[in-house]
């Protein structure tokens, strides 16, 4: 009898270190700096309909991030893309909505904090779940958050595994009853717990601008090319907490959540309260883009 994982129906076929095998018998080393030393990166390739959306831009991270912690890359490109499509033929989920879980650490090798001497080959594990869409509900009504201190580290551009501070930024969001946190570091926005955070003034989107304090999301760049389209105005600059407070609106933006307004923050609306005209308009074009997948189908 297999152990039963939360959240996880069956017993899905997963990727391991050069083998498929059922996520039940997927194990590794509690030498493993991943588990030891949080040692490793990881990325999610959000996929609809069987299709990977912005792969390049997710792979192109995951050695961006490999490379700033000197870790070498675990097969060559060409074989980790592939690997995402055989694990969606492998999956019950291939014809729905899913997203591809990678994960790299430096492997297994004697608990000591310098890397490994010679280096140890690289532990790879990949899987596909499932991932709803924002409801209808949630994107007309909006979500609340609460604005708290950044306290994680100073390389938050790295795709890291080591994810506590993101972990205890988003339970605070829960004891607080809300939806997300908006995070400040010497009062200048950062980002979510697990998200970039958007500013709309007079009809301009703002975000903070690309250093070692943010992640960029893929969604970034594909806001960027939105707006692009829809006549608006794309600026990345540091933004004040005053600014956060008195925009016309507030987004956020990840993977799986998509692009979803914020209305209310520390208890007090945004605005008028409720989703702007231009996060409208850029939900929309969202969709769109989204839904050309399926049609090409």
């Amino acid at each position: 009898m297999h152990e039963v994982i939360q959240g996880v129906q069956g017993d899905p076929t997963v990727y391991l270190n050069g083998q498929f095998l059922p996520l039940s018998k997927a194990t590794v080393s509690v030498l493993d700096r991943g588990f030891i030393f949080g040692d490793g990166i990881y990325e999610v390739v959000p996929v609809y309909w069987g299709r990977p959306f912005r792969m390049k831009e997710h792979l192109d991270r995951l050695e961006r991030s490999l490379a700033k912690i000197e870790l070498q890359q675990p097969m060559p490109r060409a074989q980790l893309e592939q690997l995402v499509f055989d694990l969606l033929e492998r999956s019950d989920l291939r014809d729905d909505l899913s997203m591809v879980y990678m994960q790299v650490t430096r492997g297994v090798a004697k608990r000591d904090h310098p890397f490994p001497v010679p280096a140890v080959k690289p532990t790879l594990f990949a899987m596909v779940a499932p991932f709803v869409r924002p409801t209808e509900a949630v994107r007309t009504q909006g979500l609340s958050a609460i604005s708290v201190p950044d306290e994680r580290w100073l390389h938050c551009d790295i795709k890291s595994v080591s994810l506590l501070g993101n972990v205890l930024a988003k339970q605070a969001a829960i004891r607080a009853g809300v939806d997300e946190v908006i995070q400040f570091r010497d009062g200048w926005l950062t980002e979510g717990s697990s998200c970039n955070i958007w500013v709309v003034h007079d009809g301009c989107v703002y975000a903070p601008p690309k250093n070692n304090l943010v992640l960029e999301g893929i969604r970034y760049g594909f806001l960027e090319e939105l707006c692009a389209a829809q006549g608006l105005s794309y600026v990345l600059e540091p933004i004040s907490r005053e600014q956060v407070v008195m925009a016309d609106e507030l987004m956020l933006t990840s993977a799986t959540r998509e692009v979803l307004p914020i209305v209310r923050l520390d208890d007090q609306p945004i605005a008028q309260g409720r989703p702007g005209p231009v996060y409208t308009r850029l939900r929309q074009a969202y969709d769109d883009r989204v839904l050309a997948l399926r049609r090409n189908d």
